[in-house]
């Protein structure tokens, strides 16, 4: 008889138990049976028992050794692959375009998780994933509330935010509630032929004093005269006093493109 795995704490592992969080986790991902799925974080495997079902192809990521060896004993399912390995390295370009990833993951994974796979040369078409409440609402930000992170996974995506999951349908129990957010990959590129690094470069530098007014927090993160970032500013119809979690993406383009002229 196979041993039970236990949580270990450090690896950020909680099981859903819940199985309709389970199934409406798999209904977001709307798969059908030309799918392949990455499942990241598979665990005990709760979330895989319903992936195998509707996916062609199932490719389980596991960095816990025990979890990956125990996993494919779990299961009769010809489709189902286990990878043995960190998911932050995982030779993403290996698989079909269009492939989905679909997961409840480890918190501390997720912004770099999140980079991984939005900067990747073959990105997944769909991203589903069961991440902490507080940074789902991050992710989906709109202006007034955005972040390194929104604008970074935003530029890249449409996101939208979908079930909650309370702390006490998991195993064990984290601290804070969880939700489900939605990442549908924009069919075409928002702005043109950019420099993705310079922009990227001048969000940073935008919210690298986020509790002050952008034209600081440029002029500082930027090394640029502030009567300059006036004007850049001014050009781009941005107003100075703004703060950079009140900027759209739109905004910081219009920015980039003033700077960059």
């Amino acid at each position: 008889m196979t041993k039970d795995p236990q949580a270990k704490k450090h690896l950020g592992q909680h099981w859903l138990e819940d199985q309709a969080s389970l199934q409406r986790i798999c209904e977001a991902g709307e798969l059908d049976t030309n799918d392949t799925v990455v499942e990241i974080g598979p665990g005990k495997g709760a979330l895989t028992e319903y992936l195998v079902q509707d996916a062609k192809r199932v490719i389980a990521i596991e960095y816990d050794n025990f979890l990956a060896n125990t996993l494919l004993k779990r299961f009769e399912a010809d489709n189902l692959v286990v990878v043995n390995e960190d998911c932050l390295v995982f030779d993403y370009s290996s698989l079909p375009a269009g492939y989905k990833v679909i997961a409840n993951i480890p918190y501390y994974l997720t912004s770099n998780l999140l980079r991984v796979l939005s900067e990747n040369p073959n990105p997944p078409k769909t991203i589903v994933l069961l991440i902490q409440q507080e940074v789902a609402e991050r992710v989906a930000a709109r202006p007034g509330d955005m972040s390194i992170l929104a604008v970074t996974v935003q530029y890249y995506y449409e996101a939208e935010l979908d079930i909650l999951v309370s702390a006490d349908k998991f195993n064990p129990a984290p601290k804070v509630d969880s939700q489900v957010v939605i990442l549908r990959r924009r069919s075409k590129k928002l702005f043109g032929n950019i420099d993705q690094q310079k922009l990227f470069n001048i969000v940073k530098a935008g919210f690298s004093q986020k509790r002050k007014k952008i034209k600081t927090s440029l002029a500082t993160g930027l090394g640029l005269e502030k009567e300059k970032v006036l004007e850049y500013l001014s050009k781009a119809g941005v107003s100075p006093d703004c703060r950079p979690q009140e900027l759209s993406i739109e905004d910081w383009f219009k920015i980039y493109k003033q700077i960059e002229s």
